[in-house]
């Protein structure tokens, strides 16, 4: 299995610029693409972003031009730099890793979520 464990959100006034981290660790040889969601009060969980293992991006539209996810396989680290942060990106953040096993065994691992709240 893989841990991943998150960091990096805080309180931000509206306009202002966050970087979560989600470090990995465990059987991260498994790992494939990794993503971030989120999920405000009431709402159901939403992707934010996906990185393959091959470095390709997508993004949910709200988030496009303002939010960028990168990752280094080498420090097991997962990124995901957002700008420009409005009221409505409050949220629980929360990273995911998929992996494959020999077996052909898939599974996805969450970590426990990091408080992004945005706020004047």
């Amino acid at each position: 299995q893989v841990q991943l464990v998150e960091s990096g959100g805080g309180l931000v006034q509206p306009g202002g610029s966050l970087r979560l981290s989600c470090a990995a660790s465990g059987s991260i040889w498994s790992i494939t693409d990794m993503g971030w969601y989120r999920q405000a009060p009431g709402n159901e969980r939403e992707l934010v972003a996906v990185i393959t293992n091959g470095g390709r991006t997508v993004y949910e539209d709200s988030v496009k031009g303002r939010f960028t996810i990168s990752r280094d396989p080498a420090k097991s680290m997962m990124y995901l730099e957002m700008t420009a942060l409005k009221l409505d990106s409050t949220a629980v953040y929360c990273c995911h890793a998929d992996l494959i096993f020999p077996t052909g065994a898939r599974v996805r691992s969450w970590g426990q979520g990091t408080q992004v709240t945005v706020s004047s």
